[in-house]
């Protein structure tokens, strides 16, 4: 492997986590200095000399093997993590070294799980610095890394297509080196867009940022104990409930659809299952919470049903109602929720509707072919395209991994003290990168009761769900192949 490569990329990456603690450290001396200034000027310079060291001492190199992508790719997020981690651990409160790395983790991850029992003892600008980890998260550590280099890079396009998934691409067509602009610039106009309109319903400005930076990269880190819940705005409900599905979908097709002044990109068929599934699990959860769950209206049923349904499925975790004490079939369908998740190409987690999508309509054709064995012209179609068996079978054993992982999860977890309902929803949660859970876990809860070693294996399952599960898997291969 490249180590002149792999450092000097890994640097640009804890730049750009440098950058957001020198704002959060303005925001400190706009407030007076508050008691987050000391712990974010230390780790601010530590983090930018480390940053820095590389573009020092090592020359410059521009030979890459796609071996050198995949180790930038996970080395940018774990140190990310390290990094990120030392506001809270120079803080103190709630902030244990594991607590702190849990923190780290789900913010830059967008998962938005927390261990903080009162969000609102937080100085403003340590709150910010929480928010500005899903911002960074949310475009993806190694897309801020592509932004500034160069055009003519080599291993630009191979890291492209290490990070950003095509399976929403249909309708969707640009060169490689411009998915990164595009990605860029579709993610920072919706959260200009989101910010303008939160204060625009009642918002205050400070808290419309960062519930954007949340929405956007469908994190779900708040500035308020009580979340979305505490605004009581259906008006602030329905904006962001909005953004969470808009930012779910691919954003090359936003970009399309954008720049086309039309909606023909997202007459895309994985879209259109997407927000199918989003209607089915509304009503499904509507009707459970007026009839099962004590609900006396309609109205509210439908729009607490709406928000938790978006909430889960793309992977946001924000909260209008606790969902501690809804009926079973509400749970259930909210499982599913956290398994399935947003689009690929889009900042949300889990599985992605695009492989469930693929995965259906596999099984649909292996139906069929049981059905009628003589006929050749029974294939997997996904909108006008012929997906091939070999083509689907990827998407299968991924599907598979991804589930065996949550498995294994959920059985470490339990052996950790875990009850069985926080162990498989946290699990399922934390691999989906969605943050909410249920039980103790749910979207108006936290993680705090958690047991340490459980923190940890949360916190290694969002790092999973981050990444796709393959790169880690890489380097480990990578790593015992060497070492024979």
């Amino acid at each position: 492997m490249n180590v002149k490569v792999i450092s000097t990329n890994v640097g640009r990456a804890l730049l750009v986590s440098a950058l957001f603690m020198f704002i959060s450290m303005l925001i400190s001396i706009c407030d007076g200095m508050d008691s987050a200034f000391a712990p974010l000027s230390i780790s601010f310079i530590i983090t930018f000399i480390a940053g820095a060291f590389p573009f020092i001492f090592v020359r410059k190199s521009e030979t890459i093997s796609l071996q050198d992508g995949f180790m930038i790719i996970v080395l940018s997020w774990i140190l990310s993590f390290l990094f990120g981690m030392l506001p809270y651990v120079m803080w103190g409160g709630e902030f244990s070294l594991v607590n702190a790395l849990f923190e780290s983790v789900s913010g830059y991850t967008t998962t938005g799980s927390t261990i903080l029992s009162d969000i609102e003892a937080l100085p403003r600008s340590l709150l910010f610095w929480r928010s500005s980890t899903h911002f960074i998260g949310g475009l993806g550590v190694v897309v801020f890394l592509l932004l500034i280099m160069p055009n003519a890079s080599p291993f630009r396009l191979r890291l492209t297509n290490i990070e950003l998934s095509s399976l929403s691409k249909e309708g969707y067509r640009t060169r490689s080196y411009r998915t990164v602009y595009i990605t860029a610039l579709v993610y920072v106009g919706l959260v200009a867009a989101e910010t303008v309109l939160l204060v625009l319903a009642g918002m205050p400005f400070f808290d419309a940022v960062n519930h954007s930076f949340s929405t956007v990269a469908t994190g779900g880190f708040s500035v308020r104990n009580m979340s979305i819940s505490y605004y009581d705005s259906a008006v602030i409900d329905l904006i962001i409930m909005f953004f969470m599905v808009v930012s779910s979908l691919h954003f090359g097709l936003l970009f399309a659809a954008c720049a086309t002044r039309s909606l023909k990109p997202l007459n895309n068929p994985v879209v259109k299952f997407f927000l199918l599934s989003i209607l089915v699990m509304t009503v499904i959860v509507t009707l459970s919470l007026r009839f099962q769950g004590g609900y006396d209206s309609w109205g509210e049923s439908l729009l607490d049903a709406a928000f938790q349904v978006c909430s889960y499925v793309t992977t946001t975790g924000f909260g209008t109602a606790d969902t501690d004490g809804w009926p079973l079939l509400s749970l259930l369908v909210l499982a599913y929720a956290l398994f399935q998740c947003g689009c690929s190409g889009s900042t949300a987690g889990g599985v992605k509707a695009d492989r469930m999508y693929i995965a259906m309509k596999a099984v649909s054709c292996q139906i069929r072919k049981r059905l009628f064995p003589s006929s050749s012209v029974i294939q997997i179609r996904i909108g006008k395209h012929l997906l091939s068996d070999n083509a689907a079978m990827p998407v299968l054993l991924f599907i598979v991994l991804y589930a065996s992982l949550v498995v294994i999860s959920i059985f470490l977890l339990v052996l950790c003290g875990v009850e069985p309902l926080e162990a498989f929803s946290g699990a399922l949660s934390s691999m989906g990168n969605a943050g909410a859970a249920m039980g103790d876990l749910s979207s108006l809860g936290n993680y705090s009761a958690q047991p340490a070693m459980a923190k940890l294996i949360y916190s290694f399952d969002m790092f999973l769900g981050r990444v796709e599960i393959y790169p880690v898997f890489v380097i480990v291969y990578l790593m015992f192949r060497r070492g024979r």
